[in-house]
């Protein structure tokens, strides 16, 4: 029911910083909750931050005070800003909208973008 696209991957050297943006298809804020996830090669899928439909946030320990999450509802996008990169934040960034409910009739549901890129080097 809901199709998202995440872009603003790339390349960067270790302190630098990358925009995140994750475009959704429909109206998700209020039906659902925006979340980042990354995935390193050879590891386990990890939640970066999450938004809650009243706007609460939530982050990785390790990203708190260096990402911050925020939501452009006229646009259907959800943004991660990401500043002072770190080689180990090299991984494949996941757009996320879970617990989405468009109808009383329907159960709930989480989707997923394909994923963006992040490299950082040092």
């Amino acid at each position: 029911q809901v199709r998202l696209v995440e872009a603003g991957g790339g390349s960067v050297q270790s302190g630098g910083s990358l925009k995140l943006s994750c475009s959704a298809s429909r109206p998700v804020f209020g039906s659902c909750e925006m979340a980042w996830y990354r995935q390193a090669t050879g590891k386990e899928r990890e939640l970066v931050s999450r938004i809650s439909r009243d706007g609460a946030t939530i982050h990785l320990h390790s990203a708190k005070g260096r990402f911050t999450i925020s939501q452009d509802k006229p646009k259907n996008t959800m943004h991660l800003q990401m500043t002072s990169l770190k080689t180990y934040d090299t991984a494949v960034y996941y757009c996320a909208a879970e617990g989405c409910r468009f109808s009383a009739t329907l159960r709930r549901a989480d989707y997923w973008g394909q994923g963006t890129q992040v490299t950082v080097s040092s």
